[in-house]
């Protein structure tokens, strides 16, 4: 019975404390779920205080950066304004100006009127006076012209001498004063000494005995020799040398240079001339190729083409009247570079241009033409600037002058080929020109005496005072001037001295 009543005591207790736990439990369970809703709700505030203060000072940000934003629009805005305020008072100015304008272009208008008006009736009254005149005088208008100036000529004649005498002196001396500064610098500054080329060259003999081997039997070694050359070989002129004529420069270099190879050789025979002859041209091509160059350098010309150097450089075997024309075109071109500076033209189209100016001359004997026209042709192959081919192609005045750089390049030429020593002429040309120049003066009325002077440089002509006045002078020098330029040809120019002179005389007896 106890035990019965233990069990169900223990049960009941158990049950009890089963069921105090669960309170207890749910007592603790109810407690702690009220702290975490009180500490959700604190965080939920601290959460919105932080984010007041968040936007505040955002709020407060955002306003700073709109004034700074704002304040160059703000600046902007008041420029702008002003802008317009003085574009305003402008057009407003302006178009005060255009009603002032207005006005004065009718007045204008006005009086351009009146004075076409004024000047039909000056043109009317002039015409009604000079019929009137010319019904009084019975003259009509171009005769008494006419009889007013021959009667003006007359009374007038020496100071109307006097006064173009004076403009013609002094015209004359400022521009020779300045041309012969010109001229005489670039002459200065250019005035070398000049080897007249000849017509033959020598090559030394080592001994009296090598003379006969150049011979060779029955004279074949020297047949051989100018066949393959095409020289004159002389040899009875000097016991130790041999000569060597030709009219080319070309082949007589080639000749010395195989003449001489074959003496240092020994062994003089047909087979071994004509070897040796075929060296001697290339070793003259090399050359050729070398003298280009050297000539293109030394007057500061580049990019020329390659095969117009070789022409260039044939130059140096070509001659004008004894003066070597690549010596002759590289001292044309430093002249005309001196002189196109001197008178502000282009200075490497007239270098180059006098340079090039005798390029025909290396190929003349093989082209058919004159060396002016093959000279363009050639430039015209390789390419060459056309303001190039205008400044060389009127150096012999066979084409106009185009450009100020062809006077220069001809003028050029006339210094280098005829100041002293540079060329030679014959005694029969010199003695030709001087009669043709007397020729051509004697050919004019009233024309008494004529003398050519200093070489040829100038003509001094009397004429006859009763045939010829004082006026007429100057006419009959220009008309001589211009026929010696029609039908002669001449280096540099020629002074053309008309001299008119009165003589009385009388006898006390």
């Amino acid at each position: 019975m106890s035990i019965k009543l233990v069990l169900i005591l223990l049960a009941i207790s158990g049950t009890a404390g089963i069921a105090l736990g669960y309170v207890l439990r749910l007592l603790i369970a109810l407690g702690r779920r009220g702290s975490l809703e009180l500490e959700v709700k604190q965080r939920m505030l601290e959460a919105k205080e932080r984010a007041n203060r968040i936007i505040a000072e955002a709020e407060a940000r955002g306003e700073e950066i709109e004034k700074e934003a704002t304040a160059p629009l703000k600046e902007r805005e008041a420029r702008v304004e002003s802008y317009v305020n003085r574009l305003t008072k402008r057009e407003e100015f302006l178009d005060e100006r255009e009603q002032n304008l207005s006005e004065l272009s009718e007045q204008v208008k006005m009086r351009e009127n009146e004075a076409a008006n004024l000047k039909r009736e000056a043109a009317a009254l002039i015409q009604s006076e000079q019929a009137e005149l010319a019904r009084i005088a019975e003259l009509s208008e171009e005769e008494a012209r006419t009889k007013l100036l021959s009667n003006i000529e007359q009374l007038h004649e020496k100071a109307i001498l006097s006064r173009i005498q004076k403009l013609e002196t002094n015209g004359r001396e400022r521009i020779e004063e300045k041309a012969r500064g010109i001229l005489l610098t670039a002459i200065h500054r250019m005035g070398n000494a000049v080897n007249t080329e000849v017509m033959t060259l020598s090559v030394q003999l080592p001994s009296e005995e090598l003379k006969g081997k150049v011979i060779g039997k029955e004279g074949r070694n020297i047949k051989a020799f100018e066949r393959a050359t095409g020289v004159d070989v002389i040899i009875d002129e000097a016991p130790d040398r041999i000569s060597l004529s030709s009219f080319d420069p070309l082949r007589r270099h080639i000749a010395k240079i195989a003449l001489e190879r074959l003496i240092e050789d020994g062994r003089i025979q047909p087979a071994k001339i004509e070897e040796i002859v075929e060296k001697a041209k290339q070793e003259v091509e090399v050359i050729i190729k070398q003298k280009g160059e050297e000539a293109a350098y030394e007057v500061g010309i580049v990019g020329l083409d390659p095969r117009l150097i070789t022409l260039l450089g044939r130059l140096h075997f070509r001659t004008s009247y004894g003066q070597n024309v690549l010596q002759h075109s590289i001292e044309m071109a430093h002249i005309a570079g001196i002189l196109a500076a001197e008178l502000d033209a282009d200075a490497e189209i007239a270098r180059t241009g006098a340079l090039l100016h005798d390029i025909g001359k290396a190929v003349d004997h093989e082209v058919q033409g004159t060396h002016v026209e093959i000279g363009r042709r050639i430039l015209e192959k390789f390419g060459v600037d056309k303001k190039v081919i205008q400044a060389m192609q009127a150096h012999h005045e066979e084409y106009p002058y185009e450009t100020p750089e062809s006077i220069i390049v001809q003028v050029a030429d006339s210094i280098s080929a005829s100041r002293p020593g540079a060329r030679r002429d014959t005694i029969e040309r010199y003695l030709e020109r001087l009669g043709d120049l007397e020729r051509i003066a004697k050919g004019f009325a009233g024309v008494e005496k004529v003398y050519a002077i200093q070489a040829g440089r100038e003509i001094r002509i009397f004429v006859n005072p009763g045939k010829v006045s004082d006026l007429e002078t100057h006419k009959l020098a220009r008309e001589i001037a211009a026929r010696i330029q029609e039908e002669l040809k001449y280096p540099g120019e020629i002074k053309v001295n008309v001299i008119r002179e009165n003589r009385v005389v009388e006898f006390a007896r």
